[in-house]
This record gives C-alpha cells, structure tokens and sequence, in this order.
C-alpha cells in the first residue's frame, strides 16, 4: 500500500520557484501559461499490515503535520492507493 502526500504552497503566499519557471517557460517559447504554482509530492511506501489500521488517515496527518508541510505557508492533502 503507498500513500501519497501534496504539498502546495497556500494560494495567498508567493512562489518564487513558481515564477522563474514562468519565466523560463516564456523565454522558451511556451506562450499561453498564464502562472505556475510548484509543490512536491511526497511517497510513502507502507507496510501491508498499516492498511488495517483504523487511524491510518490520521496517522498520515500528523506526519504531514509535523514533517511533511510548514502547514504556516503550505496546504496538504493525502491519498491512499493499493
């Protein structure tokens, strides 16, 4: 079982990867993108016997919480896939 956590940078906070790769896109030819937002997207490789546990969503929270995400500036969201 894997989980998938995104992080994205909240809509009101500045990205300035987001910009220079604007820039970028531009300057090589790729008219019509009117912005970019980067984030990452984090993996996780579970162990079979967690996909039974009743607070498994809850438990990938708390990581995002507290390790995935400066939840300050960006907003998350976690996926469960077999």
């Amino acid at each position: 079982m894997k989980a998938i956590v995104r992080v994205r940078l909240k809509r009101d906070v500045l990205d300035p990867q987001g910009d220079a790769v604007k820039r970028a896109l531009d300057h090589l030819g790729f008219e019509g993108v009117k912005g970019v937002r980067v984030g990452k997207l984090i993996e996780l490789e579970l162990d079979p016997a967690l996909a039974t546990a009743p607070d498994l969503e809850q438990r990938l929270r708390v990581m995002a919480d507290e390790m995935l995400a400066n939840t300050v500036v960006e907003d998350y969201e976690v996926e469960l896939v077999s």
